[in-house]
């Protein structure tokens, strides 16, 4: 019996079997600096969670289920964190027969070819008028995310939520607030810290 097929005849919920997949594969205790420059005793590393197939599949289908009912044209954020999400959502969405097309903003323009900030649009496309959702893997105090709303707004697209795989609830939430923004998350860091 496939792992999938196993997951639902034991009537384990996605959420719960990809928080299984985070702890295992992403989530850590060791003292680090964060991209914030903050110290902490845990971690949370959400490639290989991102990168495992059935990591990806649940991360995509999860993000999905909380967007229902919101009009979204194109998912995005920074790079890295955000690539294979967005590529994960936009393939889903389309297997769905709802298509939301993907984009990544690059942290600094490339130095040659087009030199472009944002990837993923065909020529002729651009984010003007469209809805946006901006995601992330791991949200600390909403820095990063940030940088590609203001990107995303300069290329005239509408930020209708950032959204982020997990919040580390150290001031994102009162970081988008302050800037107007919706912010969700599928997790909270305190759902990996119990126990």
């Amino acid at each position: 019996m496939s792992r999938m097929a196993n997951m639902k005849a034991s009537g384990t919920s996605a959420r719960a079997r990809l928080a299984e997949i985070i702890r295992t594969r992403s989530f850590g205790r060791g003292e680090i600096t964060l991209a914030s420059g903050r110290k902490s005793d845990f971690y949370f590393n959400l490639k290989p969670t991102m990168l495992d197939a059935e990591g990806a599949s649940l991360l995509a289908e999860l993000t999905l289920d909380a967007l229902a009912g919101e009009k979204i044209d194109y998912v995005g954020g920074l790079e890295m964190g955000a690539v294979p999400i967005a590529g994960a959502i936009a393939q889903l969405s389309f297997m769905k027969g709802h298509p939301i097309q993907a984009f990544f903003v690059r942290k600094k323009p490339k130095e040659h070819g087009a030199k472009l900030t944002v990837e993923g649009l065909a020529r002729g496309e651009s984010l003007q008028g469209k809805r946006v959702v901006v995601v992330e893997d791991v949200t600390t105090t909403g820095g990063s995310a940030l940088k590609a709303v203001e990107v995303v707004r300069e290329a005239g697209g509408e930020v209708a939520l950032v959204f982020t795989m997990v919040d580390r609830e150290e001031g994102a939430a009162e970081t988008f607030k302050d800037a107007g923004l919706p912010f969700r998350s599928l997790y909270r860091a305190g759902e990996f810290l119990k126990g």
